[in-house]
């Protein structure tokens, strides 16, 4: 499936595309979401930023579009950093990274196949932070948590999305801005599991790449993936 044409990447940069607003998540509740966080990426006259939630101490779930640059090569690992449930100059924790990996799938025909729209980043060292656990079962409700460019510095969060599967990706209604891409989507609430990632916003909603085999089998030891 090709839908480059079609849609808005949301990888949030200097000149960002035209979407809505998520709201704005509670501050009582920013505690329990310090696990969601910002990929932030400073590389040659170009910055920018993408949402990211931890996994594993020391493992960071995002898009593959954020870590690669306008030309789709692959972004300088030094130039990536992930600041942990950030709030307005305050932060859980962080860590620069150390490395990352994307499916082989993702531009394996040069353009991005947004079916393999996923990343996982190593951070430099483990981080103070529960992680979130990754789940399998994908029905709704469906929850969206992270940042945008019209709220750079709070989360941003839906929790009564709409949607389903949409062939191989999971198509749902909550709108997403510039710098939700790469956050995740989060389904079986109240003890919410992420079961996937967002990639793009197309008219009428957002798309998102399931997590599959591929993350499953590069969680580290210890990482809290759930089959439910």
């Amino acid at each position: 499936m090709r839908l480059v044409t079609a849609l808005i990447l949301l990888f949030a940069t200097d000149c960002p595309a035209p979407a809505q607003d998520l709201p704005a998540l509670p501050l009582e509740d920013h505690p329990r979401w310090e696990a969601v966080g910002r990929l932030n990426t400073q590389g040659y006259n170009r910055r920018g930023m993408c949402s990211a939630a931890l996994v594993a101490p020391d493992l960071v779930l995002t898009a593959a579009h954020c870590v690669a640059g306008r030309d789709a090569r692959p972004e300088r690992p030094e130039n990536l950093h992930f600041v942990a449930g950030w709030l307005g100059g305050r932060y859980a924790d962080e860590a620069a990274v150390a490395s990352y990996e994307v499916p082989p799938e993702a531009y394996a025909r040069v353009n991005l196949d947004i079916e393999h729209d996923v990343a996982l980043v190593t951070l430099a060292r483990p981080l103070d932070v529960a992680p979130l656990p990754v789940g399998s079962h994908i029905a709704p409700p469906f929850a969206v948590v992270g940042y945008h460019d019209h709220r750079e510095n709070r989360l941003s969060a839906r929790f009564d999305c709409a949607g389903a599967l949409d062939h191989a990706l999971i198509r749902i209604a909550c709108p997403v801005r510039p710098g939700n891409s790469g956050g995740p989507v989060l389904a079986g609430g109240p003890d919410w599991k992420i079961v996937g990632v967002i990639t793009a916003s197309v008219a009428g909603g957002t798309l998102v790449v399931p997590v599959d085999e591929w993350v499953r089998e590069r969680l580290v030891r210890g990482a809290p993936y759930t089959s439910e």
